[in-house]
């Protein structure tokens, strides 16, 4: 069989450039890799869209998933008979009927009473609409998502993240392609955005085979290596 494909879903409030120093030691080991757009429109689009992609790649293919972009590979590889694993990093995977946010838990940094004091909304309008965008406040984005990461790289990524609608983080998923698909979950101990405990409680749940590393949400950043020997070990098992 041929060497799969690792096709790498960044999750909302980044982009593909956040895999950069993952990519980077996979293409270094001999992997072919791929690092598409998630669009952030709302899950089922999300989720049409990257399923379409995966369809068009030829061979088998490790369909990798970082925070919200793991509700979306669990959605995208159902039915998909040429992904042969699902690996979560520091990722969302829920089960049929869930949404994301609710996964988080009350621990984590978002779970708060007024989302408008970690979140900046646009249109600003009140009540949100599912196509209102979702950006974090730099504050929260620098001590929460990206704590791990130097102050002036983690402003950098602040100032240049993607939007996520509400929707998206809010809609329920479909069957979760874990059901069938063996799947890799890399818990991050220093995680605040889902904490270690929801990690955990999701990849047991997906009989996932579970690692951890010391890193917060962005680890694919702040310890890419480990984040590239998990994929690899997927890769390997598989194929």
């Amino acid at each position: 069989m041929a060497n799969p494909t690792i096709v790498l879903i960044h999750g909302a409030f980044g982009d593909g450039s956040s895999w950069r120093p993952v990519f980077d030691r996979l293409v270094g080991d001999g992997h072919t890799v791929l690092a598409p757009p998630n669009p952030l429109r709302g899950l089922p689009y999300d989720t049409s869209y990257t399923a379409s992609l995966i369809d068009q790649v030829d061979g088998p293919i490790v369909l990798v998933g970082h925070s919200y972009g793991g509700a979306v590979i669990t959605n995208a590889a159902t039915g998909a008979a040429n992904v042969r694993a699902l690996v979560y990093i520091d990722a969302f995977a829920p089960d049929q009927g869930e949404a994301v946010t609710p996964l988080a838990g009350p621990d984590s940094a978002l779970a708060v009473a007024d989302p408008t004091t970690v979140f900046t909304l646009v249109p600003p309008t009140l009540p949100p609409t599912p196509a209102t965008d979702l950006y974090l406040k730099e504050s929260t984005f620098v001590r929460s998502f990206a704590n791990g990461i130097p102050a002036r790289d983690a402003r950098m990524l602040a100032a240049t993240q993607r939007p996520a609608t509400v929707g998206a983080l809010n809609e329920p998923s479909g069957v979760p392609a874990w059901r069938t698909i063996p799947s890799w979950y890399l818990i991050g101990s220093e995680d605040l955005i889902i904490p270690p405990t929801a990690e955990k409680a999701m990849a047991e749940r997906a009989g996932s085979t579970i690692s951890s590393f010391h890193a917060g949400h962005l680890g694919l950043i702040s310890d890419p290596a480990s984040v590239a020997r998990i994929i690899e070990r997927a890769a390997k098992a598989t194929a």
